[in-house]
């Protein structure tokens, strides 16, 4: 039996991951981190957009800081997030900018004087302040009052990877590569390190730390169509979920990225849209203003989805052999500006679609045939371009994960996490385009600052006979998949999991059509116990991968699907069309699911209460399709008093900004993150 001892252990290794790692090796502690791929190729370098952080450099950024950044993210969650979490996260995000820039992420900067750009599909000249050149640029994203959004071309998370591996490199991190966690070792309500598989030689070696961080993404494999890499399975969570102790929170809150490629599910970032680029139905009008016409194209993920979807519905999509389909148009950008600020997107575009997506020559007009005459909301018809790009929603990101508080602890003590595979909650039931990479890197210094600090203070109270048996346990349920008798293809059984999940628990939700979900599911979980494999080798073997990997995938789209069944409501990108408001009386509460007992087939549902009372910003109208489209919470006057009560007391005694946040709701952060930013113009 192979036993590694280390004081920090941390599985995944992307920005979450590796920036927690530097805050542990900052200790002085002995850490290690765990990745199923070489870290610079961690999921985490496909985020192509930005990454959000009020800095307030730009013309169009001028006056942004952290309560605004505050209020969209409390916003864009539906009122579904941990305000004091939001609260940690926007006043800790400008600092993680500079950070990242000092260790050599290229920001693209502010270039004094007229720039050309698009916005609302008009070209217009921005003219940058000569005080302000060579500062951070940002551009716009859906669902801000600023354009917030910094940026290195369209490329964020490629270069912000590369920064953070390498400052974790300097730092002397140990850095382990293809190698799975696949059990967590725990005793008496204690994590003390993982089970881990080398996925070269198939061994397997316990892992015992004093701490450890799960920062291994999101879920999005349980789906057919994602935007998500093959390595994000959710396995990690799905581990921790294992355990009977830790808990996932609000799985069903999954989010659905309105523009992904066409068949190919990659990603078309939000850039295309925040820089100017807009959709097109198959007449090629430019049908969001009739649906959003406050921020048409730019309004949340999950509100641009589900326009796309119904506007598809309505008999609008362009027909193609993969269904149909809605255009991206950013060749209306201009070649100079798509080459330059897009250039992945272009590439994209023409490698997996064939498409210069910089051209705006006419294809055909044949596109404009059959174009109603009586519908002029949706605008008129253009005749169809070479350049444009097919795009659909498909799934995108998860809000759900393993449940923590503040500092990142799990119900299962010992237990952190960070980044997408969290349920942190700072995303609610819906995310900000551009908070994504923020969250992974701010998370990586905060959590990873409170997980150094129980490393350090920690000790290995645990039997070495623990550890030996979480091994042979592991050892032997392998075994068991290589041996087993059943006749179960797990190929099929991922196969149909996956298109359930797609037909069933996607974008538009029903009660009666969920319960087939979960049956179905459920049906499949218990054949996954009986799947054949059938190479016996216990090394380069993917089907026994796939037959460990399946059944733990299984859990989760379970965990997604029963809390979808039963949140009777519609919040942020979990829609029910038989519930389509917004329910704060009954369910402005956190789902949490468990799996106490490894006999179970369903995962246990149990639920905690947003506090109401303790918000910063009760709940209230988000600003997207009916006014008043909610079921108000039987307190939320009583906390609006409160709130005007407090605003005007601060006032009168003359009180500013941050006087007034710390009297409506305070919040515990590291007093390095809690210390004021500083903007051009301000005058503290």
């Amino acid at each position: 039996m192979n036993i590694i001892y280390c004081d920090a252990l941390v599985v995944g290794g992307g920005l979450a991951g590796l920036r927690a790692s530097i805050a542990c090796k900052q200790r002085g502690l002995h850490t290690i981190v765990l990745s199923l791929v070489p870290v610079r190729r961690s999921h985490s370098a496909a985020a192509q957009g930005g990454m959000q952080a009020s800095l307030g450099n730009a013309k169009m950024s001028e006056g942004d800081n952290e309560d605004l950044h505050f209020l969209d993210t409390v916003k864009g969650s539906d009122w579904g997030c941990d305000q004091q979490v939001a609260r940690m996260f926007v006043t800790t995000a400008p600092k993680a900018i500079r950070e990242l820039a000092s260790w050599g992420v290229p920001w693209t900067r502010i270039k004094k004087g007229d720039r050309k750009a698009v916005i609302n599909g008009e070209h217009v000249t921005i003219t940058e302040r000569e005080d302000r050149h060579g500062y951070i640029q940002s551009r716009d994203f859906g669902g801000t009052k600023k354009w917030r959004t910094c940026f290195t071309a369209d490329a964020t998370g490629h270069t912000m990877l590369y920064a953070v591996a390498n400052e974790a490199l300097r730092y002397n991190v140990d850095i382990q590569d293809r190698k799975e966690v696949l059990t967590l070792i725990h005793h008496e309500g204690v994590c003390y390190g993982a089970v881990v598989r080398d996925l070269i030689t198939g061994g397997l070696s316990a892992y015992v730390s004093k701490g450890t961080l799960l920062a291994t993404g999101g879920y999005g494999r349980v789906y057919k169509h994602t935007t998500n890499a093959v390595i994000c399975d959710g396995v990690g969570i799905a581990c921790a979920l294992e355990t009977g102790v830790a808990k996932l929170g609000n799985m069903e809150a999954v989010q659905f990225h309105p523009t992904a490629l066409v068949p190919s599910g990659i990603l078309m970032t939000e850039g295309c849209r925040g820089d100017g680029g807009i959709l097109r139905d198959k007449f090629g009008r430019r049908f969001m203003p009739a649906y959003e016409p406050e921020k048409k194209e730019l309004a949340s993920r999950d509100v641009v989805s589900r326009r796309i979807l119904e506007h598809i519905k309505k008999g609008y999509g362009a027909p193609s052999p993969y269904g149909d389909h809605v255009w991206l148009d950013i060749a209306i950008l201009g070649r100079e500006h798509v080459e330059k600020n897009l250039r992945d997107v272009h590439d994209i575009a023409k490698t997996f679609a064939g498409i210069d997506a910089a051209d705006d020559s006419v294809e055909t007009q044949d596109n404009m045939k059959d174009m109603p005459t009586d519908e002029e909301q949706f605008g008129p018809g253009a005749p169809k371009q070479k350049g444009w790009v097919p795009i659909k929603p498909m799934q995108h990101y998860s809000m759900g994960g393993l449940r923590t508080n503040y500092k990142g602890e799990s119900h299962l003590k010992g237990l952190f996490c960070a980044g997408e595979a969290a349920c942190w909650d700072l995303h609610g039931f819906n995310r900000l385009g551009g908070n994504s990479v923020s969250e992974a890197v701010v998370a990586g210094m905060i959590i990873g600052d409170y997980f150094a600090q129980h490393c350090a203070q920690a000790s290995i109270d645990i039997n070495t006979q623990i550890a030996q048996n979480f091994i042979q346990h592991t050892q032997d349920h392998l075994q068991g998949l290589l041996h087993n008798e059943g006749k179960e293809d797990v190929y099929q059984i991922r196969e149909r999991m996956r298109e359930i999940m797609d037909e069933k628990v996607g974008v538009f939700r029903e009660g009666a059509i969920l319960e087939e979900a979960v049956h179905e599911l459920e049906e499949l979980y218990k054949r996954a116990l009986h799947i054949h494999v059938k190479n016996k080798k216990t090394h380069n073997n993917p089907e026994l991968e796939d037959a460990y990997r399946t059944q733990k995938m299984l859990k989760l789209a379970l965990c997604i699907s029963k809390g979808a069944l039963d949140r009777t409501e519609s919040r942020g990108a979990h829609t029910r069309m038989d519930y389509p408001k917004r329910d704060d009386a009954n369910w402005l509460k956190r789902t949490l699911a468990s799996w106490e007992d490894p006999a179970q087939t369903l995962p246990t549902l149990s639920y905690e209460d947003l506090d109401i009372m303790t918000m910063e910003l009760s709940p209230d109208f988000r600003g997207y399709g009916a006014k008043g489209n909610f079921i108000p919470h039987p307190l939320k006057e009583e906390r609006d008093a409160q709130i005007a009560k407090i605003t005007e007391e601060i006032k009168a005694r003359g009180g500013d900004r941050y006087a007034l946040q710390e009297a409506l709701m305070p919040f515990d952060l590291q007093p390095q993150y809690k210390a004021r930013n500083i903007r051009l113009g301000e005058n503290s």
